[in-house]
């Protein structure tokens, strides 16, 4: 049975004020049946430094409790993963990063299927849609080094994953989370699930909220929001060997953003999926897995509904911004297995998203109320593939990984700018009244990647090499920073990736230890260059580039209840072609931690590192920041408990940034000026914030 755990978090700041405390309850998942391992010893009640498990995957609770704060979101989620970095924007919805690489090199996906924002300047990324304390099992797969989960991972793969299996007797079961704690802070999660041999039953609901945050001098930062999803599965499993499931959802909530003119008003999401696993049918022919899925994203931004329209800004009058995004997809998967020395997953897959906007204000105003007012389609993308990925176990301690995947990538743009002669790059959408057509494109795309493992004894030593041609994305053909003319929407490549990933693992009683490190060259790659306001909105570039990096990671028993653990994580990347660091590059990182745990009870500390970062291109960055200048090292001390009040029962607490230190993250989005706000040039991290959350499993 898994433990999960309950919340509720205290203030931040000297004199604390603390915010009402939230309560809930939650019952565990009922026991099934699963051939997997387990994937971590040594578990703590909080959860500070997730640690790799297996070469280049990390496996990880997303319902235990963890420091920083419990998540809101997908991204504040990640963030504890070595390797990963978020781009915040405000108190929630920021950008993951990994290992400086961010956007669709990073392929996210919920439950087997593909989520995509419609905000042209990100205010909705894939994770602003993924509450993570809904899902069981959270997989981080980094670089290039598979092909079943879809086209353009060169930075790595995500999984947010539900386990369903057939119960073996009838069972009903509660899991349930909250927490409070500063600036308002309130989380409230229940996931309830039943079933038989025949089928089964989930359905999983969470809601978060927090006030506007404040830096460690005090400085309020606009970043309130709220949020909630429930979720519903049902299940037919007549035998061992069959599963039928459906799953259906839906979403919404309300975010205040210190990087942008407007706050996000709506986050509405609506999902369906279907998936069919057949197991065993026959000696070689091991598992036949099919699914259909349909994401919807439907985001409204305005500048009326968390903040007054200021008439000194360049939006001085009440104005809104309706995108929406619909993705449909599948695939179908077959596993192949001979006598346990060598299988093969193969499969195809593909996706079809429609992008589409609408423009105008609130009702009874000057502009016509946008929700009046028509959707026009601007932009139509799909990918579909084939791939297969096999598992040679060459000798009882060695093994072979290796896969190849092909794509053929689509886009079409609609009412596209068509630059005069002579214009300058970026300047498309904000001539007067340009002239416009529709353009589509198309590329085949290429992936493969090949690793070597080999165990010796308690250590695991692998390398491998691998291959990934991106397409560009949305935000890089039609993004805010983008020149949306048919010149630049031709002009964009595909960006290709090899990369070189080796490491070890080591696992024994009292020391689990990892280290990884890569090296890669981007041919390609698509830089944004930020432009200079109206008039040059920025534009996208290819160039040559080099990436390098690594992360390493131990946690070491001192006694039978002391341990320490800590973890690093760098990156590294140049633009070859103007000679200049890439941008958005997090700098060195360090994590240390040391936890008592008498098995009833434990304290422990977090201390993180980040040094001083100087690499910069002021100007250049990624669909989501640009790099705005160098930044300094930062230090920050954070304190954490917890209770096993029973079985069925955990209490942890925390109190994060414990000196109230004033600190920004280096990749970071640039604040705007928004009355009663102290403006600072980027976003601030929290001040002294403190929670506690309760769990319990019944």
């Amino acid at each position: 049975m898994s433990h999960r755990l309950f919340a509720v978090r205290a203030p931040a700041r000297a004199g604390f004020r603390l915010s009402p405390l939230c309560l809930a309850i939650a019952f565990t998942s009922p026991a099934m049946a699963s051939d997997d391992p387990p994937t971590e010893s040594l578990t703590p009640i909080v959860v500070t430094a997730p640690m790799q498990t297996s070469p280049l995957t990390v496996v990880t609770d997303p319902k235990a409790p963890r420091q920083p704060v419990p998540a809101s979101d997908g991204a504040d989620f990640l963030k504890s993963i070595p390797g990963f970095s978020t781009i915040r924007k405000g108190g929630t919805n920021g950008d993951p990063i990994l290992r400086g690489m961010s956007g669709s090199r990073l392929n996210i996906l919920v439950d087997g299927g593909q989520i995509g924002g419609g905000c042209p300047s990100r205010m909705d990324p894939p994770t602003s849609y993924i509450s993570p304390q809904t899902f069981d099992k959270v997989t981080v797969i980094k670089g290039p080094q598979t092909v079943i989960y879809g086209p353009g991972n060169s930075a790595g793969t995500v999984l947010f994953e539900r386990e369903f299996t057939r119960y073996t007797t009838p069972t009903v079961s509660l899991d349930g989370n909250l927490l409070g704690g500063s600036w308002g802070r309130n989380d409230q999660s229940i996931d309830l699930r039943g079933g038989t041999s025949t089928g089964y039953l989930g359905i999983s609901a969470n809601h978060t909220h927090s006030q506007d945050y404040e830096d460690g001098d005090g400085r309020r930062v606009h970043s309130y929001y709220d949020r909630w999803n429930a979720d519903a599965t049902i299940g037919w499993t007549p035998d061992d060997d069959t599963r039928l499931e459906l799953v259906v959802g839906r979403g919404d909530g309300k975010a205040a953003y210190a990087f942008s003119g407007m706050d996000g008003a709506q986050f509405l999401r609506e999902s369906a999926g279907l998936k069919f696993i057949r197991q065993r049918l026959s000696e070689h022919f091991t598992k036949l897995e099919v699914q259909a899925y349909m994401n919807y994203a439907d985001h409204v931004m305005d500048n009326y509904t968390l903040r007054h329209p200021d008439p000194a800004s360049m939006m001085p009058m009440a104005m809104a911004s309706d995108v929406a995004r619909r993705t449909v997809g599948g695939r179908v998967v077959g596993t192949f297995d001979w006598a346990g020395s060598f299988s093969l997953v193969t499969g195809v897959d593909g996706s079809r998203n429609t992008h589409t906007a609408r423009n105008g204000g609130p009702p009874n105003d000057m502009m016509p109320y946008y929700r009046s007012l028509p959707r026009e389609r601007d932009a139509r993308m799909s990918t579909v593939g084939a791939f297969g990925e096999a598992t040679w176990h060459v000798a009882e301690r060695e093994r072979v990984i290796a896969g190849l995947r092909f794509d053929r990538a689509q886009a079409r743009g609609y009412d596209l700018a068509v630059a005069p002669q002579g214009g300058m790059p970026g300047m498309g959408m904000a001539m007067a009244a340009p002239a416009t057509v529709d353009e589509s494109r198309a590329s085949w795309l290429k992936a493969g990647f090949i690793r070597y493992e080999r165990d010796i004894r308690s250590t695991t030593l692998y390398a491998g090499i691998g291959h990934v041609e991106r397409f560009p994305d949305y935000w890089e053909l039609f993004g805010q920073h983008a020149a949306k003319n048919v010149d630049a929407f031709s002009r964009t490549r595909p960006e290709r990736t090899t990369q070189l990933d080796v490491g070890a693992q080591y696992r024994a009683d009292r020391l689990q230890a990892w280290v990884s490190a890569y090296a890669g060259v981007v041919d390609d790659f698509i830089l944004l260059r930020y432009g200079q306001g109206m008039m040059d909105s920025g534009r996208a570039s290819n160039i040559q580039a080099r990436i390098a990096g690594g992360e390493a990671g131990a946690v070491y028993a001192l006694t039978p209840h002391w341990k320490i653990d800590g973890t690093l994580a760098y990156a590294w990347g140049e633009n070859r072609s103007d000679g200049r660091p890439l941008p958005q590059i997090p700098p060195f990182e360090a994590r240390l931690g040391l936890t008592y745990d008498s098995g009833d009870w434990s304290v422990g500390g977090l201390w993180r590192v980040a040094a001083a970062q100087h690499r910069v291109a002021i100007g250049d960055g990624n669909i989501v920041g640009q790099d705005l200048g160098p930044t300094g090292g930062f230090g920050v001390f954070s304190l954490n408990g917890g209770y096993r009040l029973s079985k069925q029962m955990t209490l942890s607490a925390g109190i994060d940034n414990l000196l109230d230190k004033t600190y920004a993250e280096h990749v970071n989005a640039a604040t705007v000026g928004l009355v009663g706000y102290v403006n600072t040039v980027r976003v601030n991290e929290p001040g002294r914030t403190a929670w506690m959350k309760l769990q319990v499993n019944l």
